[in-house]
Order: structure tokens, then C-alpha cells, then sequence
């Protein structure tokens, strides 16, 4: 299954790349891959469509596995990055860093993460003092969500150019991206994506309960905590160069525990490749669909991810599930 998914991938890479408002279509990246394209379709492969595509995958492997961590690590299906306010929290500290530090490379990195973790660890103190009951966490990350969403529109109204494209960070988008802005959050990515990816076996003791997974040697506080900071450092390294974007979380590891089971090994290796694969889908859909003019990927993901988040809600409550 990973390689199938892995070879759908690519598939829409490539798809995405010969896909666009231009007249740039599928000879000319051919053309561009075997080293002889016209300058005009380079300019547009390379510095267009190229740093969105990689931007759509990286963006879409962190949510996911970020989403994947969070909701085996508080036991919580209705959790992720957006649900209980980790993206909200990225954004307002990305927000406040362009404030104070506009033009210090890395920063908006760091204060992604930074804002991602703080979020996190509040939404952990949350969930311990509500004994982890499963619609507190939910509920809490919501009203978090509502204050740093507040927060990022008072740093927006007092200094209105602290952020080029505001709006489209708000709401999640990858127009305009340059491949500079990749490198950093890339790498983290690409390094933090594998450590997740380890964590299996821990997820799946945790799983057994915080008695059982005492009783077999696991010191179940600290281990929650360092995977809530990895899932943190994940969103927050996806926040800062592409926005808000919600949903993925919540979506893609839910499809991959029907397609693939709940065993936490083969979740965190295929959710990457399934959130990839949903974020490009959808950002190719959303520059297409309507040429010239395009939509933020995040109103697409946004109109897939929250009927979603109601038939989750309505499905839980039917079962008595989101009553803990």
C-alpha cells in the first residue's frame, strides 16, 4: 500500500506541474526534465509551480503525520494541528516574529514552532485537568483557537504590513511561494518526518492505556510530552510558510486507519504519503479549477475537512465515544 500511495504521488506532482493558468503543459515539462525547455516554461517550472508543488507535499506530510501523532497520543479521533488550536498558536507567534524580527532568517521557523509547542503543552495541562475527557480537549482547543485567532487579527489591524498576504496566511494558502522560503521548514520537515515515523511502537503501548503501558516500562507523562512536541515541531514548520491550512490532521489519518488498520507503525508511515498527496490534490483543484483566478487550498481543504469534522462528532456521539 505505502508504494501505491507513494506512486499516486507522483502522479499528481507531475500532474500539478504541467497544470496552470499558463500555456506551460505537459511537453514543455518533459521538455524541462530531460534539460531542454524554452526560458519562459524554465521560469515558470522552476520558479512557480515547482516551490508550490514541493510546498503542497511538505505542507501536507506534516499536518497529516502531525494529526496522526496528536490523536493516538490523547487517545482523541476528533483532534489535530487546527481542532485544538496548535496552528492558531503557530500562527499568531509567525505573526509577531514578522512584527519584531522581519528580516532574520529562520525566525518565522522558530516562532512557528515555539507558538505550535506552547499551544501544545496547554492543550496537554487541558486534557490532564479535565482527566482526559476527549470533548474538553476539543472544546478547549477551540476556545484557544478563538483567542490566538483574535490575537493574529489585533497584530493585523496595528501594523497591517507585518505580513505580505495576510489574508491568504489566515486561511492557508501556497500562491507566491518561493523555494527559499522552503528551506528551512523543509528541512525540519524532512528530519522530523522520519522520527515520527519510529514512534509506532510507543503510540501503540500508549494505546494499551497509561496503567498498561506503566506496567510494560513506558513513563507514559514524559513520552506524551515529547511526542506533543514533535507533532508540534511538524505544524509549526507547515504554519509558517503555508498558512493556516486546517483539517488535513484530522482527515488523513482517519482515511488511513480504514484503509490500513490502527496499528500506529503502518499510520505514521502512510500518513505522510496520504497528506502529501491530499494537499497537492487540492491545491492543483484550487489554481485550476477557476483559471485565472484561484481559491486558497485552505477553503478547499476547509470544505472537505469540517462536514467531516460534523459526521466524526455525530458518529462518536452515536456510539457513546466522545463521552470519556
Amino acid at each position: 500500500m505505502v508504494a501505491g500511495v507513494a506512486v499516486v504521488l507522483a502522479v499528481a506532482m507531475l500532474a500539478a506541474l504541467m497544470l496552470g493558468s499558463s500555456s506551460v503543459g505537459a511537453a514543455d515539462v518533459v521538455a524541462w526534465l530531460r534539460g531542454s525547455p524554452t526560458d519562459a516554461a524554465r521560469n515558470i517550472l522552476e520558479n512557480v509551480r515547482l516551490p508550490r508543488v514541493l510546498g503542497a507535499v511538505l505542507a501536507g506530510a506534516a499536518l497529516a503525520q502531525a494529526g496522526a501523532l496528536i490523536q493516538a497520543t490523547l487517545n482523541n479521533p476528533l483532534a489535530g494541528p487546527n481542532i485544538i488550536g496548535v496552528n492558531a498558536g503557530s500562527g499568531l507567534f509567525v505573526l509577531l516574529a514578522a512584527c519584531v524580527a522581519p528580516h532574520v532568517m529562520g525566525v518565522w521557523a522558530v516562532a512557528a514552532f515555539l507558538g505550535a509547542l506552547a499551544t501544545a503543552l496547554l492543550v496537554f495541562a487541558i486534557s490532564a485537568a479535565a482527566d482526559s475527557s476527549r470533548l474538553a480537549v476539543v472544546l478547549a482547543g477551540m476556545a484557544l483557537t478563538a483567542v490566538f485567532t483574535a490575537g493574529m487579527n489585533a497584530v493585523l489591524i496595528f501594523n497591517p504590513d507585518a505580513y505580505v498576504d495576510a489574508s491568504g496566511f489566515l486561511v492557508g494558502s501556497l500562491s507566491g511561494i518561493l523555494t527559499q522560503e522552503l528551506v528551512v521548514p523543509g528541512a525540519v520537515i524532512a528530519l522530523a518526518l522520519p522520527l515520527a515515523a519510529l514512534q509506532g511502537d510507543r503510540l501503540n503501548v500508549l494505546s494499551l492505556g497509561d496503567a498498561s503501558a506503566h506496567a510494560l516500562g513506558l513513563n507514559v507523562p514524559r513520552t506524551r510530552l515529547a511526542l506533543l512536541a514533535l507533532a508540534a515541531l511538524l505544524a509549526g514548520a507547515a504554519v509558517c510558510f503555508a498558512g493556516l491550512i486546517g483539517f488535513v490532521g484530522l482527515v488523513v489519518p482517519h482515511v488511513v486507519r480504514f484503509l490500513a488498520g490502527s496499528n500506529n507503525r503502518r499510520v505514521l508511515v502512510l500518513s505522510p504519503l496520504a497528506g502529501a498527496l491530499l494537499v497537492c490534490v487540492c491545491d492543483t483543484l484550487a489554481r485550476t479549477v477557476f483559471a485565472p483566478f484561484e481559491v486558497p487550498v485552505g477553503i478547499v481543504l476547509a470544505l472537505i475537512g469540517g462536514p467531516f469534522f460534523v459526521y466524526l462528532i455525530l458518529r462518536g456521539q452515536k456510539g457513546g465515544a466522545y463521552e470519556q
